[in-house]
């Protein structure tokens, strides 16, 4: 058993790891909290978003446009992945689930591009060796439509130019506080029966409406707002996963600590106990060897 010292040393350490994990949990909960007002203030203007595309999809014809070119007679597409990762680490496993889920989405595509946001990704990539785009150089705490904009502009112009052929959004999807679930989510091209399927709940707009210049041209205004609110929807989940997941660790943190303290303030009693008695053995001792 270790001395006196030592384990009140350790005590010391405990206490102080302890207000360190506690205000951490404290602090997630409050970001948790705005995050999660964040995202249902903004869930009406996306929605309407959502329900003017399923109008025009529901009352025209095939769509010809840009968003819906699959390239399906190109050889050898080049893919690329939005993922969202947090700032910061001591999440538990919500980064580790993320890096799992994307490098077994890349499986080994080396042309595949990697548009990262979150410093921890961003040097997680760069450390193996992946093609991340340099120029893609985001934060995800706050999230805002205008990071959200920016993202969604620098991944279309990429996809208009041809330079990319796919792009997928690898983020965390909140199932509920407890429960976080890495997504894969396919942005580019859009899939017409896809996106009908998705969007079949949605409340449709009068049907009356008329769409001037035309459905197409619309489509070119909309498509990027579309994807805007998607990108900036998961960009709020998952900075809200991630405050979700920190809260959980340093909670269970704190739970570990109180746990160990206690048993520390045992070994430690112990061990004073045994000095004690070691103490009245020698002084027993001494007054024997006198008489």
């Amino acid at each position: 058993m270790a001395g006196m010292r030592e384990i009140k040393q350790r005590i010391k350490s405990v206490r102080e790891i302890r207000q360190v994990t506690k205000a951490m949990k404290l602090i997630s909960a409050a970001k948790l909290k705005k995050a999660r007002q964040q995202l249902e203030q903004t869930l009406p203007f996306f929605d309407k978003v959502k329900a003017t595309i399923a109008d025009i999809l529901l009352h025209s014809g095939d769509i010809q446009n840009i968003f819906f070119d699959v390239r399906n007679e190109k050889e050898g597409k080049k893919k690329g992945y939005i993922v969202l990762t947090g700032d910061k680490g001591l999440a538990g496993g919500y980064n580790s689930n993320i890096f799992k889920l994307a490098e077994s989405r890349i499986a080994g595509d080396t042309s595949a591009t990697l548009f990262v946001a979150g410093l921890v990704g961003k040097g997680y990539f760069n450390r193996k060796g992946y093609n991340v785009y340099k120029k893609f150089d985001y934060p995800v705490q706050n999230p805002s439509v205008y990071r959200a904009r920016e993202m969604a502009e620098i991944v279309l112009e990429l996809f208009k130019k041809g330079e990319i052929d796919e792009v997928y959004l690898v983020y965390t999807h909140m199932i509920s506080a407890i429960k976080l679930e890495p997504k894969v989510l396919k942005l580019l091209p859009l899939e017409l029966e896809a996106l009908r399927e998705d969007l079949k709940n949605v409340e449709i707009i009068d049907e009356g409406l008329v769409y001037e210049p035309s459905p197409q041209a619309v489509f070119d205004v909309l498509i990027p707002k579309y994807l805007k609110g998607i990108i900036y929807g998961a960009l709020v989940e998952a900075f809200t996963s991630e405050q979700s997941a920190r809260m959980t660790a340093m909670d269970n943190a704190t739970s570990s600590a109180d746990e160990m303290l206690q048993k520390l303030s045992l070994y430690y009693n112990r061990a004073r106990q045994a000095a004690i008695t070691q103490e009245i053995s020698e002084i027993v001792g001494g007054a024997s060897a006198l008489q």
